[in-house]
């Protein structure tokens, strides 16, 4: 197996951490993490990968081993998230790549995509949600906040920043969840006990509603362009539904989408069978 290596890129003043595998000059597979993640939790995909792709897995400012600016001087928007890692692309000297989207990296991802559609040659969709049919109920609380920003609405949502609810995100729907090592989730849960994390990704749950906004252009961008496109989804997750990978069809109609019996960070399960999706699908004729 080719080694994976750990780096850092200076980043308009960010330290952006990084893993990295495969030959250079291989095509170029770009792992977006989600929340409350980091690139750890595509440490058992990359492995299964490396020998055909070029792996690259930032992770964002705020999140693992990157930066986490104070708010003062870096606003935790999605934009910003997004610019950043588009600057990232840049830094490391990648102009054509396909990406892979969990969670939060699929508003970031698709960002990019849409304002650089000329870099994307595919797009892997893991649980990274574009319409609004893919919202569960899960979001109520987080919907509440964007209606009335208050800070009794915020400090409701604190919640979701404790043990307690990643250890819900990492099993639940989950059959055997003797399967999910604790080792992801530990390292999630000490990055966000860090001082100014909650803060930060507060401001995350209150700028997600401009994810939401930003589908109807996600939506134009699939139509116009016609990425080659693979979603990959654990069919019991609680945040993001069924109905949002099949939703990818009605603007992609050549779209492959799979289900997993399993939840929301679904790696965790069925890290095998998901790369042997993605080695099917990066190898089909285009």
């Amino acid at each position: 197996m080719p080694p994976i290596t750990y780096r850092t890129a200076e980043v308009d003043g960010l330290k952006i951490f990084y893993r990295e595998a495969g030959r250079a000059d291989a095509p170029t597979l770009l792992l977006l993490h989600g929340f409350p993640s980091a690139g750890h939790m595509f440490r058992d995909l990359i492995p299964l990968l490396a020998e055909r792709l070029h792996l690259v897995a930032p992770d964002l400012p705020g999140f693992g081993q990157s930066d986490m600016p104070p708010r003062d001087d870096f606003g935790y928007t999605f934009d910003n998230l997004a610019e950043v890692i588009s600057r990232f692309t840049e830094v490391i000297d990648q102009r054509r790549f396909a990406i892979y989207i969990f969670d939060y990296g699929a508003p970031v991802g698709l960002r990019i995509a849409a304002k650089h559609p000329e870099r994307i040659t595919a797009i892997i969709s893991q649980n990274g949600n574009a319409y609004e049919e893919g919202l569960s109920e899960g979001w109520n609380p987080i919907q509440a906040y964007w209606r009335e920003p208050s800070q009794a609405n915020r400090d409701a949502l604190r919640r979701f920043l404790t043990p307690e609810t990643t250890r819900f995100q990492y099993t639940h729907g989950v059959a055997d969840p003797s399967l999910v090592s604790p080792d992801g989730r530990s390292l999630d849960d000490y990055y966000l006990a860090r001082p100014g994390a909650h803060e930060a990704q507060l401001d995350l749950f209150l700028d997600y509603a401009s994810n939401v906004a930003l589908y109807p252009a996600f939506q134009s961008y699939f139509r116009k362009h016609q990425p080659p496109f693979l979603a990959v989804w654990g069919k019991n997750d609680p945040f993001f539904l069924p109905a949002g990978a099949e939703a990818f069809k009605r603007d992609i109609p050549n779209a492959d989408v799979r289900f997993f019996d399993t939840g929301h960070i679904a790696l965790e399960t069925h890290n095998a069978e998901i790369a042997a999706a993605i080695r099917e699908f990066l190898k089909a004729p285009r």
